[in-house]
């Protein structure tokens, strides 16, 4: 069985495009080669910044050779049925058979596909893989028909096998297959052919090319940690930046500079952008100190001079744009320790942050008055949320953030130190935007927590009281990243937040126009924190709009005339994302829809607390064997209540019960009960649902011995009321209707 070798031969190919492409290359090829009948035994693929390499172990020498029977048309179908059958199966007429069958005589046609040699068919599949190759950006270079990233300049196709190796005979675009391939563009330029892959990676690292990425991802991290470890430093890790360099080098040369003195003082986050971004070198740190001291930049080649002319460029072209950051980090500073924060915040007034929903300032407002009202929800200081939520987006207007925009809310923090602000109000300038993934740390400083809360809700509010929401996989405003935000901030943080009403005073917020008035703002602002406290119907709220004299303003009317659909479709929103977070821990749908389904599902802390302990539950023996128990009485009794057209909801009465399961099932319901309501009501779902699988022997003996539907109307009726108490204890803890199986 031979080995199949392809080699893609070009002009530099993108980073960021090669690993993609490496896999796209295996994927279409060996699926191609299966669908016209060939096997084998694996594949691999590589890339590196001027080919694209693929290898397939163990292929079958040819395909098989296939027989198909087809049945065609009824015997004496009209001759042009009969005709197109025949074209389609490619027989002639006295070669089809007649056959009887229930339906009455067909005919039917035996189809032979034989086999191909394994050279004709990856030629085949080569050409359709490189005519159709998914590049993300192509063109066509020069006079031909085929598009690529970059001009492709040779094709090397062999298969090797006990005989020796046999170039595939393929053509495209005038580049002929052959066994050739080329070493280092500078170190090794000239050609040379190979046999195998084995004798190809062999080759290429004799003319300096490491073929396997990987390798040369090890081979740069290895150098650079003993470079660093020598002179008493650390490299700062970025697997993004290491499998990019990667990219960038075939033979990959590392060398370690200095930066200037006059730079260290900048921030290592600083340093470390602006080399990463425009340089893309490696920061090197004193671990002693925290600063970046030094950068690690990867060369292509191995220089006579070991890379000291190489380094001297770079250090020329890193101070240039160390000056630029310099330069930004002094003004900034200037601004924040002479206007203050709010100076550039009050620049945001003229930044639009959507065309429906205001500028960024109007923004801030929104959010510094949602934070205020979180704040004592989660033990912060009202005064210094509102004053974090104020000041963590001045950023936005540095001229730091506008050259590096990833830096927003870390130079926040800076600046807000610099300002002389609370430690708490520069810590929430930097972790507001916080978490920004699945994966990002999760602020637990309470001001902290107010404002990213704020933040996140208001985003969501605002594109849901403009109806933008997410659609498909489109989320151009990454709502489902805010949604997941909240979520882990309420979990995280074990908050107590009755969410629905935090966002209708948010939504309420959205709708009425800014007021000019300083009294009548007052007693709006008092109105929304009293909703996100206590609810659009509070008496509180009530109170307050009483307060009004004269006229009522049309901000009145929006309050009393507000209808919760919005804030529902929001909150289903958020469940949502819920139902994805848990099931990544393990906790099945349908246990988190029995959750859903109870009240005060807008605490999202209790009811992750409800759904683990039913998960929990469930998992007993004693917890799926109740459930079905549940199951049958609700079966049992929604089918009586239908047939009978009246409820069973009461007046179950133990000197009824005629078997000795019976009366002990009642016993065991009255204890359950006494136990599961003060469990319920000190929210200890664990202690309810022991209480209530204790029931699980009690329900199950009372089936085995009594027949429900009794002869007897009283007795029937009795049980009937009976089956009801169990519903209603049952679906105390959870919704168990909802779980499935």
């Amino acid at each position: 069985m031979p080995d199949l070798l392809i080699e893609l031969f070009s002009e530099e190919i993108p980073a960021r495009m090669q690993g993609k492409a490496a896999e796209d290359l295996r994927k279409l090829v060996t699926d191609g080669l299966v669908e016209a009948g060939l096997t084998y035994a694996g594949a691999a693929a590589f890339a590196t910044p001027r080919r694209l390499t693929l290898t397939v172990q163990g292929l079958s020498a040819e395909s098989p050779t296939l027989r198909e029977e087809r049945r065609g048309p009824k015997v004496g179908a009209p001759d042009k049925a009969v005709e197109g059958f025949l074209r389609g199966a490619g027989v002639s007429r006295n070669q089809l058979e007649e056959r009887e069958d229930k339906k009455g005589a067909f005919y039917y046609a035996t189809v032979v596909t034989p086999g191909r040699p394994a050279p004709q068919i990856v030629a085949e599949v080569l050409e359709k893989t490189v005519r159709g190759f998914p590049w993300p950006k192509s063109m066509r270079w020069g006079a031909g028909t085929l598009r690529w990233v970059r001009p492709l300049h040779s094709i090397l196709c062999l298969l090797t096998d006990e005989a020796g190796a046999e170039v595939v005979d393929l053509e495209i675009d005038g580049i002929r297959a052959g066994r050739a391939t080329q070493g280092h563009r500078f170190m090794a330029p000239g050609r040379f052919e190979v046999s195998s892959f084995d004798d190809y990676e062999a080759r290429l690292k004799r003319h300096k090319v490491i073929l396997n990425p990987a390798e040369r991802r090890d081979a740069i991290w290895h150098a650079a940690t003993n470079m660093a470890f020598a002179a008493g430093l650390e490299v700062v890790e970025d697997a993004g930046l290491l499998a990019e360099v990667a990219g960038l080098v075939e033979w990959p040369v590392v060398l370690m500079g200095e930066i200037g003195e006059e730079f260290l003082g900048l921030p290592p986050e600083v340093l470390q952008t602006s080399m990463k971004e425009h340089q893309k070198f490696f920061s090197v740190r004193n671990p002693r100190t925290g600063r970046i001291e030094r950068f690690i930049t990867v060369a292509n080649i191995d220089a006579p001079d070991h890379g000291a002319t190489i380094l001297a460029g770079n250090r020329k072209v890193l101070a240039a744009r160390l000056s630029d950051a310099r330069f930004f980090w002094e003004n900034d500073l200037r601004v924040a320790r002479g206007e203050g924060l709010e100076a550039w915040t009050a620049r945001l007034e003229n930044v639009t942050f959507h065309n429906k929903l205001g500028s960024q300032k109007a923004r801030i407002d929104r959010i510094a008055a949602l934070a205020r009202e979180i704040a004592p929800m989660v033990d912060a200081d009202p005064a210094l949320a509102q004053q974090a939520a104020i000041v963590a987006k001045a950023d936005l207007s540095s001229e730091m953030v506008y050259e590096f925009p990833e830096l927003q809310g870390l130079m926040g923090r800076y600046y807000a130190e610099a300002a002389g602000l609370p430690g708490k109000v520069a810590r929430a300038c930097e972790d507001h935007y916080r978490p920004l993934g699945p994966s990002d740390e999760v602020p637990t400083a309470p001001v902290s927590v107010a404002v990213a809360l704020a933040d996140k809700l208001d985003t969501l509010t605002g594109f849901w009281a403009i109806d933008e929401k997410p659609t498909g996989s489109k989320d151009p405003f990454a709502l489902r990243r805010a949604a997941l935000g909240v979520i882990r901030l309420v979990l995280t943080n074990g908050l107590r937040l009755r969410l629905d009403r935090v966002i209708d005073a948010q939504l309420l917020r959205h709708k009425i126009d800014p007021i000019s008035d300083d009294e009548e703002r007052a007693i709006l602002d008092a109105v929304l924190e009293e909703i996100g406290k206590h609810g659009v119907f509070g008496s509180a709220v009530r109170a307050l709009i009483d307060r009004i004299e004269g006229d009522a303003p049309d901000w009145v009317e929006e309050v009393t005339a507000h209808v919760p659909d919005t804030s529902d479709d929001l909150m289903a929103f958020i469940h949502d994302r819920l139902k994805v977070y848990l099931r990544d821990q393990g906790i099945r749908h349908d246990v988190i829809d029995a959750c859903l389904a109870m009240p005060n599902r807008d605490d999202l802390s209790l009811l992750v607390t409800r759904a683990e302990a039913l998960s929990a539950f469930l998992a007993t023996e004693d917890g799926g064997n109740l459930v079905q128990g549940f199951k049958r009485a609700n079966n049992i009794l929604t089918q009586a209540e239908e047939k009978d057209g009246v409820e069973y909801s009461f007046g179950a009465d133990p000197k009824f019960a005629e078997d000795p399961a019976e009366t002990a099932l009642f016993a065991a319901l009255d204890s359950a009960e006494a136990r599961i309501a003060p469990a319920m009501e000190a929210e200890d779902f664990e202690a309810a649902m022991a209480a209530m699988a204790a029931l699980r022997g009690p329900i199950d003996a009372f089936f085995e011995a009594v027949q429900v539907n009794s002869d007897n109307n009283i007795v029937r009726r009795n049980r009937l009321n009976l089956l009801s108490r169990i519903r209603a204890i049952c679906l105390r803890v959870a919704d168990l209707t909802r779980i499935e199986g």
